[in-house]
């Protein structure tokens, strides 16, 4: 892998220093695009004041309006939502949002196997039978031109409320009473980022404002945004701007849960906010798949009454069919994945395809995204996962930075029965019979737009330490720049002045534990490679080598023998040196 030192402006870190800024606090936040005292001041300590209004969104006022005369006049409202984590917490934020204004939703997600993403126009038609005259979609939307005629037909007003990329470069949307989204053509919204559930909150933001004085509504967007920040976190959107303001106070928000659902999710995930706060990791690799784990293996609407339930029991009862969903996703998502690896392996034109599209019958659609992301984890190319039942077919896809799947999907629109999704994250469905031909015609259209530099790992190093340098007083300081995640990617350093102390261990049979020491040193630290045993037989690693390795810095809360441990991000491998 190619360590690459992220450039940064010396001038910059200068300016942040002189104002009581860490210089290493500094660099890392000039790395990041932050170059005033004031920005600094923004980044590192954001404020309920930092959110934008509402109403800078196109539609806001006009969706604000049509929502505040259904809830006068008690019209049956009906909350459309997707089954993952953004989608289903976008529905509880509107619900919630709506009751607290004194009005009442219903809602539907989506089945993912039996109905599939978006929204169909037999829900709208039964909605319109059971007397809703307004229907308000979560995280969906922006490409139902079908379904809003359908509304429009039957007298019911929509309000698109979504985040993902309208259709074409033109910026189409469909023609509903009112779209809030970002990313449409002629909103200037200043974020661009937001997720579904961060766009529906920003709905209930405007609908508070009508509503409630500015210390209730205060308390309650602070409220709120635990859940903004779980959806924000969890789907991988950048935090930056608005979005760091969501995450930040919504995690510091956390370390309290009055939610019973809440209480019991994060009991479930083995996390513990009074001894040790939840970091944005806790959310996406502890939290975030219990609450995907019920859209994919079975129905999503566990996840809503979840966080909308009162009684302890019941809360607990629904975190724990979490949980083993969540196991049973795993094992689904291990057996897949193994078969993905022994088809890639064993056919050389698909391992060097530019984007690797690879099928089965009868995969479980659940875990085929999270199939794709491995997929692109283990050989650095664009991937999609299909999976085929009974004709048809359904697929999700991944990509590297260099490479815009959406774009990519659009140069063949007419191989699809439906698509959507960004630059790095794709879902579609298509006829069984046209893989083949979707596999050709991607890997032609990556061909001329990457090239095999593209494929190489690259690893942005944000500094080179010596040894003695890592310290918990430098974790103390890089943990002022959480929460960390996408556009915020946490602190990779250098250490090319260690070698292994003991014979290194493997946990688990997948994981990686090498104590290390300077050069010449007897301080040791432990070093942690997440699904990196492979590292042990390939490098041949033993007790007296001479190792350089880029790291990440933890922190293991263990109560006797807690403190800091580093996270193995890489690692080479010198000339062997006597004990």
């Amino acid at each position: 892998m190619r360590w690459t030192v992220r450039p940064f402006d010396s001038a910059v870190v200068s300016r942040l220093a002189s104002a009581n800024v860490r210089p290493v606090v500094a660099r890392l936040l000039a790395q990041r695009g932050v170059e005033t005292p004031e920005a600094a001041a923004a980044f590192l300590h954001p404020k309920l004041e930092d959110l934008h209004s509402p109403y800078l969104m196109a539609g806001m006022t006009r969706a604000v309006e049509r929502l505040l005369a259904a809830i006068e006049r008690k019209e049956k409202i009906l909350i459309y939502g997707d089954y993952d984590v953004d989608g289903t917490t976008a529905v509880v934020i509107l619900k919630t949002g709506i009751e607290l204004c004194g009005g009442a939703a219903e809602y539907h997600v989506p089945h993912r196997i039996r109905e599939g993403y978006g929204m169909k126009d037999d829900v709208i038609e039964r909605a319109g039978a059971e007397g809703v005259r307004l229907i308000i979609s979560v995280d969906t939307g922006i490409r139902a031109f079908d379904a809003a005629e359908t509304a429009a037909r039957l007298g019911i007003d929509l309000i698109v409320t979504d985040h993902h990329l309208p259709e074409s470069a033109q910026g189409l949307v469909p023609k509903a009473h009112a779209v809030l989204n970002p990313n449409q053509p002629g909103c200037e919204y200043p974020c661009k980022s937001l997720c579904g559930a961060g766009v529906a909150f920003k709905l209930v933001q405007a609908l508070l404002e009508k509503r409630k004085d500015a210390a209730e509504r205060r308390k309650l967007e602070l409220s709120f945004l635990k859940m903004v920040a779980i959806a924000t976190v969890a789907d991988a959107v950048p935090l930056q701007g608005e979005n760091r303001v969501f995450a930040k106070l919504g995690l510091e928000g956390l370390r309290t849960q009055a939610n019973p659902g809440l209480r019991a999710l994060i009991a479930c995930a083995q996390l513990d906010p009074r001894k040790k706060p939840l970091t944005a990791a806790d959310i996406a690799f502890r939290i975030a798949p219990r609450l995907n784990a019920a859209g994919r293996m079975d129905v999503a609407r566990d996840v809503i009454e979840l966080f909308s339930v009162r009684d302890e029991a019941r809360a607990k009862e629904l975190a724990e069919k979490l949980n083993k969903l969540n196991s049973d996703r795993q094992q689904e998502e291990a057996r897949i994945i193994a078969a993905i690896h022994e088809r890639i392996e064993g056919d050389a034109m698909l391992r060097e395809s530019f984007c690797i599209v690879v099928d089965g019958d009868d995969w479980h659609r659940g875990v085929i995204g999270i199939a794709a992301t491995r997929v692109v984890e283990r050989f650095n190319r664009p991937a999609l996962v299909v999976a085929k039942i009974a004709g048809e077919a359904h697929g999700s896809g991944r990509s590297i930075p260099a490479f815009h799947l959406l774009d990519a999907l659009e140069a063949s629109p007419e191989l699809f029965d439906r698509f959507g999704g960004h630059a790095h994250a794709v879902g579609f469905a298509l006829p069984s019979e046209r893989v083949p031909e979707l596999r050709a015609r991607l890997d032609a259209y990556a061909r001329t737009k990457l090239t095999l530099a593209d494929f190489e790992p690259a690893l942005l190093v944000d500094s080179e330490l010596e040894f003695k340098d890592i310290t918990p007083a430098l974790l103390e300081a890089v943990q002022q720049l959480e929460p960390f995640g996408m556009g915020n990617r946490e602190p990779v350093f250098a250490v090319r002045d260690a070698r292994i102390a003991v014979p290194p261990k493997i946990l688990k049979e997948k994981h990686l534990k090498l104590r290390v020491v300077a050069d010449g040193g007897s301080r040791a630290l432990d070093l942690l490679g997440w699904r990196m045993a492979e590292l042990m037989a390939s490098h041949e690693l033993k007790a007296g080598d001479a190792v350089e390795f880029a790291c990440k810095l933890d922190e293991n809360a263990h109560p006797d023998f807690g403190g800091l441990q580093l996270t193995l991000c890489d690692l080479r491998k010198h000339s062997a040196v006597a004990e």
